[in-house]
């Protein structure tokens, strides 16, 4: 496996595996029935495209890596402050937009970056941006 697809695929792990984590932390403070629904919908999609992600790595004898402890942290944190002063519905899915956003945003750019990574690689990456757009526009009901 060349150097930018393991890259872009360890991206991609990377940021699912953020994704789930958020999703984890913030189904606490969901309440309303539908919205859980979609959260455990996206977690469940999130999670499957980190195995896509992780088993493409393992096909090439590479090992998939987890978030930066720093990013993760500062997410758990960041998330938490803003939760504990106002956890309705609006706020968490501004939350997840925010997550959304950065999500398609940092792998959009990665992707760009390793434009040379293989087509499997590339493939998944714009799979995991279109799941975020549209976890988005999901999102938006709850505004």
């Amino acid at each position: 496996m060349d150097e930018q697809t393991r890259k872009l695929l360890e991206e991609c792990c990377s940021g699912c595996r953020m994704a789930v984590e958020s999703f984890e932390q913030i189904k606490e403070y969901v309440k309303d029935t539908e919205f859980r629904k979609l959260i455990n919908d996206y977690t469940e999609k999130h999670r499957c495209l980190e195995d896509e992600a992780v088993s493409l790595l393992k096909e090439a004898g590479n090992e998939a890596v987890s978030p930066g402890v720093m990013a993760s942290t500062l997410s758990r944190f960041t998330t938490e402050i803003k939760l504990t002063f106002n956890s309705d519905n609006t706020q968490v899915a501004k939350l997840l937009m925010d997550g959304c956003n950065m999500g398609v945003k940092t792998l959009g750019e990665k992707a760009h970056q390793y434009n040379k990574a293989d087509k499997k690689a590339a493939d998944l990456a714009q799979k995991i941006i279109r799941t975020e757009e549209d976890l988005m526009k999901k999102l938006k009901d709850y505004l």
